[in-house]
């Protein structure tokens, strides 16, 4: 079921629910679909399943319509007394005000009520043969009362806030309604404020069409219903769909004082820098302003409410140029180590409450997890923003927002400088406007959620795992010759990152890059394209993240949609972006699949050829293109920001193991002259490769229990003596690669890469379950592979890195104190 959100707003947008609904939004752009979608002829059993599935629908609808009718009556109780003292000298509310703020409402309840008891003995005393599409069918025909409510909706709730703050003895009764528990339960009624049973008939219509979906899914074609129900349907989408139509317009709109309309242009979650630490804003984009605000806490029952915290009229509002930013506050950049336990964390915990799911779980546990989620989602939404963006007024004050993608703050930039773009006038506004228009805020906003996936419903999409390969093949639509290249970004976590980068392709109009990428896909939906002017002249320095600023020339956005990424072959695609068209090719790999390591046929290469066979043949203790990899990094890539982390092209690594596979003569000069993080990719390819990981598939669960071990001698008699069990090329491989890394981590505050990102990186090459161990059932879902078994593969490569240096021959001059077997 599409998300429904139960909070009022200003103006109710309606939504059917499509039957292959893929979830996600608030559902007002679902697509009505035609009520016999889905729907053939079944077979005897799988009618008699549908027929048991009717009944559990409609036992949880008759559950919802009880409920319905009790928050009508909890809204109904006080509208008799009300209307009692209004001919009274001394009236709570006028005739007109009570008949404003519950108009229809008695019409509404007496429908339902007739309809909940035909409908509640039916199903009491289920029958298989039972008829009740008629029931459905009168109700969806006296539809038309839900449009005379909401056409009154706004004023009605504009009343109700208007009479609550003039009239303390209202104000009460609004804020305590009693709603009562269902008939056979012993639960107390709860409290529940007036306009929130206002909103109550908006979300109910809607909920009524979605069991009509369920309800004809699990009829029989040729049940007496079959029609009725299909009629009722029809009736229901036609009346959502018109009623969509008349308030759409009205939905992001607000009245200044002077009888203007500002609109809503944009809104959205921001991390503010305020007062030398990151809070947590929610940005609201009107037609002539600014407006900063954050929810308040409220009490459980009470609706929430924004805190207004700065406005600037955009008439005010300019964007300082790189050079005359004034140099970026401190801001206190979270470890990169840290951000990446958080998302192991969060990853962890999404299986156990998988778990909970598969076992269904106590619905206690089940709120603990999601709560401890959400705690660790919103910390790493606070904490993972760094990209500066810097709003100044007129008057001297200037804002400081950190996003996490340059495609987000190019979409905030790009909307307020199309606004500006009209006469604008300068304005203050008073105390009272400003609350006033934090109020309706609420009512406003298109944002309805903090995006962390712990908000999302259970039916929503958990996104892609794995890996996604893309080709940004060319660029067309330029008028003139530039600098130009593109970076690609994917969600992960709820926020978007930057992800691969291609080449500059210089002075030319049509680029054509060519250049494959890896990238790795975390819960992501999404892939962002953007397109870029080099800019070379140093003066334009951004002094908030010291880089040169390039200016965007376009971007782009596709939805990740896995039945048309995942195949074996190549999908092309085109963004469109201000004129521009950017082609590129998608294809996708399950992180299950990338597990797999295929040994090479022909013993001729290196790549997925046994380390051992490699070392013998070439009569050395290392394989040759692990030492020159290193060897070339270590010239004129440890300085580089994010080496090993960054993507290389996809291409120019095919061409380096192509070269060492042929051995050939020209591999030094290509190693000179290739992209630096090309031939970091072609070192963590060639581990990847191995037909068995460089520490062993036997010594694989020996490592695991290794690692999980309390005691610190203990732990170190056991990883010391799991490294003496490996095969002498594996383990001189690997201390000289430990080595290696330990020297990029040590140009940490220069290339941002400490021992744990490292050991992130290579951890699950380095160490991987045999393909045995992974089929045993284990690993069942594909957001399951990371949590566990990567935290510890992680843990153990950073342990190594970490202890003190390791000589070969230091090892083996132990090996006798302690047993050979593992």
């Amino acid at each position: 079921m599409p998300y429904i959100d139960e909070s009022p707003t200003m103006s109710p947008q309606l939504s059917a629910r499509g039957q292959e609904s893929s979830g996600g939004g608030d559902g007002t752009d679902s697509v009505l679909p035609t009520p016999t979608d889905g729907l053939g002829t079944m077979g005897e059993h799988d009618a008699s399943k549908s027929l048991d599935m009717r009944k559990l629908v409609l036992k949880d609808f008759l559950a919802c319509e009880e409920m319905y009718i009790n928050q009508l009556e909890a809204l109904l109780l006080p509208m008799k007394p009300l209307k009692a003292t209004a001919t009274t000298s001394q009236p709570v509310l006028t005739i007109q005000q009570i008949e404003t703020i519950f108009y229809k409402i008695q019409d509404i309840y007496e429908i339902h009520k007739e309809f909940y008891d035909s409908l509640c003995p039916k199903v009491q005393n289920w029958d298989s043969s039972v008829i009740l599409g008629h029931l459905f069918q009168k109700l969806a025909s006296q539809l038309g009362v839900y449009k005379a409510f909401v056409d009154n909706y706004k004023i009605a709730l504009e009343t109700a806030e208007k009479c609550s703050q003039s009239n303390n003895q209202f104000q009460k009764i609004s804020e305590e309604l009693k709603v009562k528990g269902p008939k056979d339960s012993k639960e107390s009624p709860t409290s529940v404020t007036m306009e929130a049973l206002l909103y109550k008939p908006i979300n109910h219509v809607t909920r009524s069409t979605s069991v009509l979906h369920d309800l004809l899914k699990h009829t029989p074609s040729d049940h007496p219903d079959y029609p009725l129900l299909q009629d009722a349907l029809r009736i229901s989408q036609n009346f959502l769909s018109s009623i969509n139509e008349d308030i759409d317009p009205r939905r992001t709109a607000v009245t200044t004082p002077k009888g203007e309309t500002r609109q809503l242009v944009k809104d959205g979650f921001l991390v503010e820098l305020a007062e030398g630490s990151r809070k947590l804003r929610h940005v609201f984009l009107f037609t002539d302003m600014l407006l900063c605000a954050k929810l308040k806490k409220t009490a459980v029952g009470k609706h929430q409410q924004y805190e207004y915290k700065w406005y600037v009229p955009l008439a005010e509002l300019v964007f300082p140029s790189p050079e005359e930013s004034e140099s970026c506050p401190h801001v206190h950049a979270m470890p990169d180590h840290d951000l990446e336990d958080m998302k192991i964390k969060i990853s962890s915990i999404k299986s156990e409450v998988q778990k909970e799911k598969a076992n269904k779980g106590q619905s206690r546990a089940m709120e603990r997890l999601k709560k401890k989620m959400f705690d660790n989602e919103f910390w790493l939404l606070l904490n993972s923003p760094s990209i500066p963006f810097r709003i100044h007024s007129r008057n001297g004050k200037s804002y400081l927002f950190l996003l996490s993608s340059d495609y987000e703050r190019s979409e905030w930039r790009e909307a307020i400088q199309k606004l500006q773009k009209k006469d604008l006038q300068t304005f203050v506004l008073s105390s009272v406007e400003l609350q006033v228009l934090t109020g309706s805020c609420f009512k406003l906003r298109t944002i309805h959620n903090i995006p962390v996936t712990s908000n999302k419903d259970d039916d929503e999409s958990p996104g892609m795992y794995g890996f996604l390969h893309v080709i940004v093949h060319s660029a067309k639509g330029f008028k003139q010759s530039a600098n130009l290249y593109c970076t690609l970004e994917v969600d992960s976590f709820g926020y978007f990152v930057s992800k691969a980068k291609t080449r500059v392709f210089r002075d030319t109009t049509e680029p054509q890059w060519n250049e494959e990428f890896e990238i790795e896909l975390e819960g992501s939906q999404s892939l962002r394209i953007l397109c870029y002017e080099k800019c070379y002249d140093k003066s334009k320095l951004n002094k908030d993240n010291n880089e040169i600023v390039d200016k965007i020339v376009g971007k782009g956005q596709v939805q990740l949609d896995p039945q048309t990424v995942q195949t074996k072959n190549w999908h092309m695609d085109v963004i469109e972006m201000n004129g521009i068209k950017v082609e590129f090719s998608m294809k996708f790999t399950s992180r299950d699949m990338s597990l797999k390591r295929t040994p090479s046929k022909k013993q001729t290469g290196v790549f997925g050829v046994k380390i051992s066979v490699v070392t013998k043949r070439e009569r050395s203790k290392v394989p040759y293109i692990v030492r020159q990899c290193v060897e070339e990094v270590e010239k004129r890539g440890i300085d580089e920001v994010g080496i090993y982390r960054i993507s290389g092209v996809a291409t120019d690594i095919q061409a380096l193991k192509a070269a060492f596979d042929s051995n050939n003569k020209d591999i030094l000069m290509m190693l000179s002259d290739m992209d630096i993080n090309a031939i970091a990719g072609t070192l963590k390819l060639y581990f990847r490769e191995l037909p068995e990981p460089l520490l062993t598939d036997r010594l694989y669960p020996a490592f695991m229990e290794g690692i999980a071990l309390s005691d610190p001698t203990a732990k170190e008699n056991c990883m010391m003596h799991l490294l003496r069990s490996l095969p002498d090329p594996n383990l001189i491989t690997f201390l000289f690669l430990l080595e290696h890394l330990k020297r990029v981590a040590e140009k940490e505050p220069v290339n941002k890469m400490s021992l744990h990102n490292l050991a992130t990186v290579f951890g699950p090459t380095l160490l991987r379950p045999s393909e045995v161990e992974s089929s045993k059932g284990h690993l069942s879902l594909a957001s399951d592979i990371w949590p566990h078994d990567v935290m510890a593969q992680v843990q153990v490569l950073l342990y190594y890195l970490q202890h003190p240096p390791i000589s070969f021959a230091e090892l083996k001059r132990n090996a006798p104190y302690f047993s050979t077997d593992v």
